[in-house]
């Protein structure tokens, strides 16, 4: 067994000490939401009593301050599915013909879609609005998810990604007699399931947390996500910082969960887009 230097356990201590202090604020949130709101202050981090009622106020409770949380929390997952599974097909289909096949006008859509990264989201947040609005979408599920169904960076992503893969395995699958599905669903993406992973992963991301576009468009309670509705009970009942810290460990746990089953593939997107 090779013995580590002392520089190497010094770099390792450090390393690990700074990974305690980024989750010390998640740990906190997701103890002090056991607890009453009486004691999140008063209490050391692990000191008890511990319970669940706070959730059971979340979910069985809140519908008498007029705060339907399940049912927002079933908007997100409605919603933050929906785009993820556009964008990643959509990615894939536009990605292969960028990557592997020639068309008109293919380098001036590859600086589009370069240009399209640059420019921050929030500068055609008022066009889009005034473009939702002017298809009467305002305050419905449609202004949440068509806006979205497509991505610029998920194209860019995968279409590299396509273009590494070699043209062999096209070749091989069209002696076979494969059809350009087959040869997209069979062979590239099996191929490159890595960055198809992590387009999926930052897509349902950025959609489960975001927030300023939701608190635009929508106004009906019962059609917001999970992120907004949890943003207006803590401006509104600011004294029940129990249930609010339990709906922020519910936000944060489907990100969470995704993170830890989906790392392996998270990991290899990551070096891909790197080099």
């Amino acid at each position: 067994m090779k013995k580590m230097s002392l520089s190497s356990i010094a770099i390792h201590a450090v390393m690990l000490l700074l990974a305690l202090s980024w989750l010390y604020p998640y740990i906190w949130m997701v103890l002090s939401s056991l607890k009453d709101t009486a004691d999140i202050y008063s209490t050391g981090l692990f000191e008890g009593p511990f319970s669940f009622d706070n959730y059971i106020f979340l979910f069985d409770g809140s519908e008498r301050v007029e705060r339907p949380f399940l049912r927002t929390l079933f908007n997100s997952f409605f919603i933050s599915i929906s785009v993820t599974l556009s964008v990643t097909i959509s990615s894939a289909f536009i990605g292969y013909a960028l990557a592997k096949m020639k068309f008109r006008g293919q380098g001036l859509f590859k600086n589009f879609l370069i240009i399209q990264m640059v420019f921050p989201a929030f500068m055609f947040i008022i066009p889009q609005f005034l473009l939702i609005r002017e298809f009467n979408l305002i305050n419905t599920y449609s202004a949440l998810i068509i806006p979205f169904l497509m991505s610029g960076w998920g194209i860019f992503m995968v279409s590299q990604s396509f273009k590494g893969t070699p043209n062999d395995y096209i070749h091989a699958a069209k002696l076979d007699h494969a059809n350009m599905w087959k040869i997209l669903v069979h062979v590239m993406m099996p191929l490159n399931k890595s960055i198809l992973a992590i387009v999926a992963l930052f897509t349902f991301t950025g959609v489960w947390d975001n927030f300023l576009w939701p608190l635009i468009v929508m106004q009906e309670v019962e059609k917001m996500p999970l992120s907004v509705l949890l943003a207006n009970f803590s401006k509104s009942y600011g004294v029940y910082v129990g249930p609010v810290l339990a709906g922020s460990v519910v936000q944060t746990l489907p990100i969470v969960v995704l993170f830890i089953a989906f790392r392996k593939y998270f990991l290899q997107g990551m070096s891909l887009s790197l080099k």
